[in-house]
C-alpha cells in the first residue's frame, strides 16, 4: 500500500528547544509521528533533523503548514522542506554504452522499489535504446561531440524542462557535464563513480587501481558539482580483491557494486532521507 505521510527536513544552528518546538507543533495539529531522527555537528554548531508523520487526521494542508510553521522556522533560523509521500518525483536517466546500472534501475522501478516516474532516458550512444523500449520508456539519442557539446546540452535541458524532470541520474554516463548545465539542477544530479572516492578520480579508475595493487575496490554515488567527482557523497561500498584478479575481474566485481550503490543513492533521495551541508550528506535511516 502507498504510504500517506509527510516528511519534514530541517537544518539550522543547534540550540536548545528545537526538538521540543517541532514535536509540540506537530502534536498540536494532530500529527502521528512515525519516524524521527536527528544529527548534531558539534564543530559547525549545526542541527539536522528528519521527521515523518502519518497524514491521517493531520489537521493542516501543505499551504497551511507553511504559513503556521513559518514563525518557528524564523525563530530557529531554519532551512526546511516539506515532502509528501504521494508525490512521485520525475527522474531522467542519462546513459552511454554500459548498461548494467540502467537495467538495475529500471528493474527496481518496475518492481516498485523506486517510488518515482521515469519519463525519459537520454543516451549519447544508441546502444541501450532496446532496453528502454523493452520497459516502454522513451529513449532520446543525443550524440555529444567535442565541437557540439553546448548544443547537445541545450537539447537535453529543453527535454528535461518539457518532461518536468526533478532528478537526473547518471547511470555510467561517460560525459562531463558543464558548469552551466549543473547550475540548472543543483543537488539534483546523482552520479555513480566506479571507485571509492576520493581515490582514483576521473577516467579508468579500475585500471589505475590495478596498477596500484589495491586490495579493495569500491563504488561511490554522489551529487554532481562543478568539481569533477568531488560532490557530496551519498553511498559507498567495497569488494575485496587479490593479486589473482586481472583488470577484467576488477571491472566485473565493480559492476555489482556500482548497481547497488547507485540504486541506494537514488532511493534515499526519492524517499527524502538526505540532507546536504558542507559538501557532505547526512543520510537518515
Amino acid at each position: 500500500m502507498t504510504k500517506n505521510t509527510a516528511t519534514l527536513l530541517i537544518s539550522c544552528p543547534d540550540r536548545k528547544g528545537l526538538v521540543a518546538g517541532i514535536a509540540d507543533f506537530l502534536y498540536r495539529h494532530n500529527a502521528n509521528i512515525l519516524h524521527a531522527d536527528q544529527h548534531q555537528d558539534s564543530e559547525l554548531g549545526l542541527f539536522l533533523m528528519r521527521v515523518e508523520w502519518d497524514l491521517h487526521d493531520f489537521a493542516l494542508t501543505p499551504e497551511q503548514f507553511a504559513q503556521l510553521f513559518a514563525p518557528i522556522a524564523e525563530k530557529f533560523e531554519m532551512q526546511w522542506r516539506l515532502a509528501l509521500s504521494t508525490h512521485r518525483p520525475r527522474v531522467a536517466i542519462f546513459v552511454s554504452r554500459y548498461d548494467h546500472c540502467l537495467v538495475d534501475l529500471l528493474y527496481r522501478h518496475q518492481a516498485g522499489e523506486l517510488h518515482c516516474d521515469i519519463p525519459l532516458i537520454i543516451g549519447n550512444h544508441d546502444d541501450t535504446r532496446w532496453i528502454a523500449d523493452s520497459y516502454g520508456i522513451p529513449f532520446q539519442h543525443i550524440p555529444v561531440h567535442k565541437d557540439s557539446k553546448e548544443e547537445a546540452e541545450k537539447t537535453q535541458l529543453a527535454l528535461l524542462r518539457h518532461h518536468h524532470v526533478d532528478l537526473i541520474v547518471l547511470a555510467r554516463y561517460m560525459q562531463v557535464l558543464s558548469a552551466d548545465f549543473i547550475r540548472h539542477y543543483p543537488s539534483r544530479i546523482i552520479n555513480i563513480h566506479h571507485s571509492f572516492l576520493p581515490a582514483f578520480l576521473g577516467a579508468k579508475p579500475y585500471h589505475r587501481a590495478f596498477e596500484r595493487g589495491v586490495k579493495l575496490i569500491g563504488a561511490t554515488s554522489h551529487y554532481v558539482t562543478e568539481m569533477l567527482d568531488d560532490g557530496p557523497i551519498i553511498e559507498q561500498d567495497v569488494a575485496r580483491i587479490s593479486h589473482r584478479d586481472a583488470i577484467d575481474d576488477l571491472i566485473q566485481k565493480g559492476r555489482d557494486l556500482e548497481k547497488i550503490v547507485l540504486s541506494r543513492g537514488v532511493r534515499w533521495h526519492i524517499e527524502n532521507r538526505i540532507l546536504l551541508y558542507a559538501n557532505k550528506t547526512v543520510v537518515f535511516d
